[in-house]
């Protein structure tokens, strides 16, 4: 008699129905892991790094589940990209509805309502109260690209202006506009031409400079070394992402716009990490009062799902040329299924101000640890997008290493941590916007006993 087959376990079913708790059944990696590594490591150009090496089968909430069975805390939202949790239900459901409709046509070949209700929903949720117009692209590196392709073709300039600790991105003309140079740019040059870097308002290594006098200090670097006639754009995070999440004073950004509309120079604010509910308002720029000429959007816009866009004043938008704007896969129809759910949720469900209630979680924890602790020399951030920058107590000279010694601690105890920083030294926490107060409780507590272990 055939013994009947083996009938493989269930795929968990990811999404908020999965168990809410930290809980390790195997090392951190797991033997699973660790085997998918190694296939890994033979199959994947070893330049496409891993921080860390679990591999996982489903997530949401504010977990992710490994394939070991490994439940761990998600800190990272996948850089700030599953802001409405992982797998959001009704996510899952308007993209499960447009694969049965029809999967790509190519928006410039035939078009389709989702990519024009996307815009339209960009146009108006946006800052600012005037006629806009939006372009879809898949990344955000691609976004930051093109608005600053539109802001030279609508100023006929060509310098471009990015900021110190300033990332863009990964293509040829958003690495030069990173400032960063490992790993990003190393021995990937020579890069786009005309574009400069000018200093940014840093609280906590520039001596607590004010807004404005440090605004002063950039533009007067701008106007010497450049001349304010050449500039197309400005190009700058309202928080800074990879750089460490740097939170320029207060007044910093108004006065760059200020000058910007003055010189007849786009400014261009990349909310790619910030935008969507992340720090406690739909956008960054909101905080500080600032409406930005064109604005970059991508990561948390449409629940993991790939896509990007710029949105900006009519007149600069629509100064391009038909055809001179687009791509095969911008604005898939799938994607943008997928960012209309998400905005919705970011609209409906409270997720603004979960972010803020986020906030005084974190702070609260992080802050009670810089009391007793005087390697953390700062705790900054807004929302949902906190950090602290490790340093030595005596110099306040960055320390990499004991960032990376307490990364290391985390990952190995269940908790997805990553780091960031100019010089390596900073710890970010950017949780979804969907996880427990005893999730983010619990992840502190793996934090502090790391810093203490080290």
């Amino acid at each position: 008699m055939t013994s009947p087959a083996p009938v493989a376990p269930p795929v968990p079913v990811g999404g908020p129905t999965l168990r809410q708790e930290r809980r390790l059944v195997t090392a951190i990696p797991g033997p699973r892991s660790v085997e998918l590594h190694a296939r890994k490591s033979a199959a994947v150009a070893r330049g496409v790094g891993i921080t860390l090496p679990v591999y996982v089968q489903a997530a949401g909430g504010g977990v992710v589940l490994d394939v070991d069975g490994n439940t761990l805390i998600d800190f990272g939202s996948g850089i700030a990209v599953t802001g409405v949790g992982n797998a959001a239900p009704d996510v899952v459901e308007a993209v499960t509805a447009q694969v049965a409709q029809f999967t790509h046509t190519c928006f410039t070949i035939t078009g389709y309502e989702g990519y024009v209700e996307v815009a339209e929903l960009l146009n108006d949720l946006t800052p600012g109260e005037h006629e806009k117009r939006t372009a879809l692209f898949n990344s955000g590196a691609e976004a930051v690209e093109n608005a600053v392709k539109i802001a030279r073709h609508y100023t006929g300039r060509q310098a471009v202006v990015a900021f110190d600790h300033a990332y863009h991105g990964r293509t040829n003309l958003t690495m030069a506009l990173t400032a960063k140079s490992m790993p990003y740019k190393s021995g990937f040059g020579p890069f786009a031409p005309e574009v400069y870097r000018s200093a940014l308002s840093y609280p906590f290594r520039d001596g607590g400079l004010p807004g404005p006098e440090a605004a002063r200090r950039a533009i007067s670097q701008i106007e010497k070394q450049i001349g304010a006639s050449n500039v197309a754009a400005l190009v700058i995070e309202p928080i800074q992402g990879e750089g460490g999440f740097i939170v320029p004073a207060p007044g910093f950004l108004e006065a760059l716009a200020d000058w910007s509309r003055a010189q007849g120079v786009v400014f261009i604010v990349d909310e790619v990490q910030t935008g969507f509910a992340r720090t406690g308002a739909l956008f960054a720029s909101e905080h500080e009062g600032v409406v930005p000429d064109l604005i970059v959007t991508a990561k948390g816009i449409a629940g993991g799902l790939p896509l990007s866009a710029v949105t900006g004043r009519a007149e600069i938008m629509d100064s391009a040329h038909v055809g001179g704007l687009g791509g095969t896969y911008g604005g898939n129809p799938i994607a943008c299924a997928a960012a209309v759910a998400t905005i919705r949720s970011y609209q409906n469900d409270g997720l603004i101000e979960r972010a803020r209630q986020i906030e005084t979680v974190l702070r609260r924890g992080l802050e009670s640890l810089q009391a007793s602790d005087a390697r953390i020399g700062d705790v900054r951030g807004r929302g949902a997008m906190m950090a602290i920058e490790l340093v030595d107590p005596s110099t306040a000279e960055p320390d990499p290493a004991l960032t990376a010694r307490v990364s290391a601690l985390a990952h190995a105890q269940g908790v997805i941590l990553l780091t960031c920083g100019t010089y390596g030294n900073v710890i970010r926490f950017l949780p979804p916007l969907t996880i427990s107060d005893d999730l983010l409780l619990d992840g502190l507590a793996v934090v502090r006993d790391a810093l203490a272990a080290s």
